[in-house]
């Protein structure tokens, strides 16, 4: 790891932490209108299913946003408007993505981080984003997120399921 990349990590790493601690959590309880889902490509790279999953948890197209994050842009062009790669974050860990900060924005009532482990970049996003209440996924960063669900993003349909699952639980999902 070069010198810039540990500054940039630890710089990132002190922002999630201060974003953190100011999270303002007074409607995590908000029943589910709308979703969203912040995937890192390396781990799940068809995000179609992810996009039709609002019939499964009864909502609107429209209702259910998916944004991904690429380590590295690859070369061949690519129309997709919701991705980011590690160029669009400074080295302080500001955002230079148009589309990312959209998303991020956008208050959710349930955002998931479709991630495994801890990810400083993506725990970032998540910390940043207006969400209310916050789903990771196994071996997630302790604090980031409100519930974490011990499965693999990978285990794609198991997963939706267990989601729902303890959203029907919390009254958030009828």
């Amino acid at each position: 790891m070069t010198l810039f990349n540990s500054l940039k990590r630890k710089a990132i790493q002190k922002q999630t932490r201060q974003l953190l601690q100011h999270r303002d959590t007074s409607h995590i309880n908000d029943p589910l209108q709308t979703l969203g889902f912040l995937v890192d490509e390396r781990v799940f790279k068809d995000l179609e299913p992810l996009q039709e999953c609002w019939q499964f948890f009864g909502l609107q197209p429209k209702d259910v946003k998916v944004f991904s994050y690429l380590e590295v842009k690859k070369s061949a062009p690519s129309l997709r408007s919701n991705q980011m790669t590690n160029k669009d974050v400074t080295w302080k860990g500001v955002i230079s993505n148009v589309n990312a900060v959209e998303f991020l924005e956008r208050p959710f009532d349930v955002l998931v981080g479709y991630y495994s482990g801890s990810h400083p970049l993506l725990d970032l996003l998540m910390s940043k984003s207006k969400a209310k209440f916050k789903v990771g996924c196994q071996d997630a960063t302790p604090g980031v997120f409100d519930l974490i669900i011990d499965m693999s993003p990978l285990e794609h349909a198991s997963y939706l399921e267990e989601l729902k699952k303890y959203l029907i639980v919390l009254n958030k999902l009828k």
